[in-house]
């Protein structure tokens, strides 16, 4: 699905900290929109323009990659991700997209699933969730050094984010950096994090005399 583009940025991008330099992605297409870019975490366009995108656009046939609303499947995630280029759930669906084999038309201006994460970060470099969607996507396609850029990106913007650590602690462990793992592991259950899964995954490296282990 093709869009007009503007080459205009409007008021609320500027409020944000878009600036005419980033609006041009490397290999990635331009982020000038004829409907935003609008910030995922601003609340008012999540009050105001997020809703219109969601009914007509990114639907839960489209997040869960069924079907498409207006079209296809993709072409719908391409004009969300358009839209709010650091959209969480959309990013996350065009992960799964790329990850289950779907395919980019060749002649597309935004021409891989990798594109989509990089107009993200050069939209709003300081949206910590994306990055850590980005890394969990480069995790699962075998870019571990990528995918620990983008988690320490993550741990940068967002030190004391109980949900980051854990995210991160995961993949640490997966790596084999036990020592690492367990400090994140520390700031994630000392701020209460719930869930156990990190803590049991430690302990069974632990277990296996697997990994770089530490105090």
């Amino acid at each position: 699905m093709k869009l007009a583009v503007m080459c205009v940025v409007t008021p609320l991008a500027i409020a944000w900290g878009t600036s005419l330099s980033a609006q041009q992605v490397a290999g990635c297409g331009v982020l000038q929109n004829a409907y935003g870019p609008f910030d995922y975490r601003d609340p008012v366009s999540k009050r105001d323009s997020l809703p219109i995108v969601e009914a007509f656009h990114f639907t839960p046939d489209v997040e869960s990659l069924r079907r498409g609303n207006t079209g296809s499947v993709l072409g719908d995630l391409r004009y969300t991700l358009r839209a709010f280029p650091n959209h969480h759930r959309a990013l996350k669906s065009i992960a799964r997209y790329g990850l289950q084999g779907g395919q980019i038309p060749i002649d597309d201006d935004i021409a891989s699933v990798d594109c989509y994460f990089e107009r993200a970060i050069t939209f709003r470099p300081d949206d910590a969730a994306v990055h850590v969607i980005y890394a969990n996507y480069l995790f699962k396609t075998g870019k571990r050094d990528d995918a620990r850029k983008q988690y320490e990106a993550a741990l940068q913007l967002a030190p004391d984010s109980v949900e980051i650590n854990y995210v991160a602690g995961l993949y640490f462990v997966d790596v084999g950096d036990l020592a690492r793992a367990k400090k994140l592991a520390k700031i994630a259950y000392d701020n209460g994090y719930p869930l156990p899964g990190l803590k049991n995954k430690i302990a069974a490296a632990e277990a296996s005399g697997k990994g770089k282990s530490g105090n």
